[in-house]
């Protein structure tokens, strides 16, 4: 008798996450529908009620049972997620929890109630003719809207100047994703606190100093449970991420104390039935840590590195946490002692050329074992042009390695970069890639 495959529908099923889905444990039982394409979902100013609307026409279309609906990306998906499973009644954790970690000045309102483990933050008022730094809150500093994708329209500034620059670069494009984070504001019952607040607001925040972490999770049954930590390395002389690699090499001491304070925030949150990644700051000539930010969901940019290191991508606690089944697994299980995602960056303005085809990338693949690469920019198409990017450089490929220790991974790595041939014109000036150490 065939098996009765589970229907998952994956808000922006992407082509780059479709492998490490399909390698999950149980992935055969199985059948994965896409719900809204990564266009609908994340360019342009987007509308709730409308992604709502789109969505709820693909699964009333759909002849079959809805067993699960879930995604790995920020805003909107992190809040579609838990308003669908509302209507289609598929297992999520609120939607109120959603918005706890998403919104970064009511999540800092959060963690300020059972950690200490935070920098001196407050509300930037961009309706000011001449907004001023929170009070309390000292240079250098970061200056971001309380939700953005991927780092955008984030900032770090080390004086007024530069202060009232971002301020202004901030204040041209916060409606993008502020107006919309407003409609699901609107759906929940705000505390005192955030009376006000609205979603088109911006933070600051003093500059945190050392090593990054990410901590990876969930919340199952009301228990929360720490399976990875990974280490998050910086370009020389840059905010921008190089690798992230796992997993981390941080001392026992340090690990333990991340996660009694995740597990203390993510209590407090009040998420269940999820995933979640908290990045943070590790300063070693102190040995404190501070906490950066809570992500609702876990990290897809993380899947290549749990499967080489654990034997299965980090998609499958997302899945089995939806079907109400166990998320738990052995680590330990994979190929590779180690692994990293590479980012691959380029620090200035220019199109790029010589872009390898499918099969191209899949013959490198080949001939470096433990590799996947997937390349950003089009054949041709201008860097500026790429949705998505940081403030301070563009994504030009991302690699992921396996090897048995750090030189591997750096090995590999450069191997994937001249085997890349990438090659740039029109570049400003400035826009020399940087150094990988």
């Amino acid at each position: 008798m065939p098996v009765q495959r589970k229907n998952i529908f994956i808000l922006g099923l992407d082509e780059a996450n479709l492998p490490t889905l399909e390698s999950v444990p149980e992935s055969e039982t199985y059948r994965f529908h896409p719900l809204l394409s990564i266009s609908e979902l994340q360019e342009g100013e987007v509308s709730v009620a409308d992604l709502m609307s789109r969505a709820r026409e693909v699964l009333d279309a759909h002849e079959g049972g809805i067993d699960a609906i879930v995604g790995y990306w920020d805003f909107p998906v992190s809040t579609l997620v838990p308003m669908l499973g509302s209507e289609y009644g598929t297992r999520t954790t609120s939607l109120e929890s959603v918005v706890k970690c998403e919104h970064k000045y009511w999540s800092r309102l959060e963690q300020q109630k059972v950690i200490d483990e935070y920098p001196n933050f407050g509300m930037v008022d961009l309706d000011s003719a001449d907004p001023q730094p929170p009070e309390g809150v000292d240079f250098p500093m970061w200056l971001k809207p309380a939700l953005a994708y991927s780092s955008e329209l984030a900032y770090g500034v080390s004086d007024m100047a530069e202060f009232r620059t971002a301020v202004n670069k901030i204040r041209e494009g916060i409606d993008r994703v502020g107006r919309p984070f407003n409609e699901v504001l609107e759906l929940l019952e705000l505390p005192p606190e955030m009376a006000g607040v609205g979603g088109q607001v911006c933070l600051a925040e003093e500059a945190m100093t050392g090593i990054q972490v990410a901590v990876e999770g969930y919340v199952n049954d009301g228990e929360v449970t720490i399976y990875g930590v990974l280490d998050s390395i910086n370009y020389s002389g840059s905010s921008c991420f190089l690798r992230h690699q796992y997993p981390s090499a941080l001392p026992p001491s340090v690990i333990r104390k991340l996660h009694k304070v995740s597990e203390r925030t993510m209590r407090q949150i009040g998420m269940d039935s999820a995933t979640f990644s908290i990045e943070y700051f590790y300063d070693p000539k102190t040995g404190d840590i501070s906490l950066l930010e809570i992500n609702p969901r876990h990290s897809q940019s993380h899947a290549e590195l749990f499967d080489y290191v654990d034997g299965a991508p980090n998609h499958h606690r997302m899945i089995s946490l939806a079907l109400g089944n166990d998320p738990a697994l052995p680590g330990g299980q994979g190929p590779y002692g180690v692994a990293a995602k590479w980012y691959y960056r380029w620090f200035g303005e220019g199109t790029v050329h010589q872009v390898p085809t499918p099969d191209e990338l899949a013959a490198i693949e080949r001939q470096i074992p433990g590799v996947r690469i997937d390349v950003v920019p089009a054949e041709g198409q201008k860097l500026s042009s790429v949705s998505q990017q940081d403030s301070y450089s563009y994504e030009i490929a991302h690699i992921f390695t396996g090897a048995d220790d750090e030189e591997g991974l750096r090995r590999k790595f450069d191997q994937c970069v001249a085997a890349l041939g990438l090659a740039f014109d029109d570049t400003a000036p400035g826009g020399r890639d940087q150094k990988t150490s």
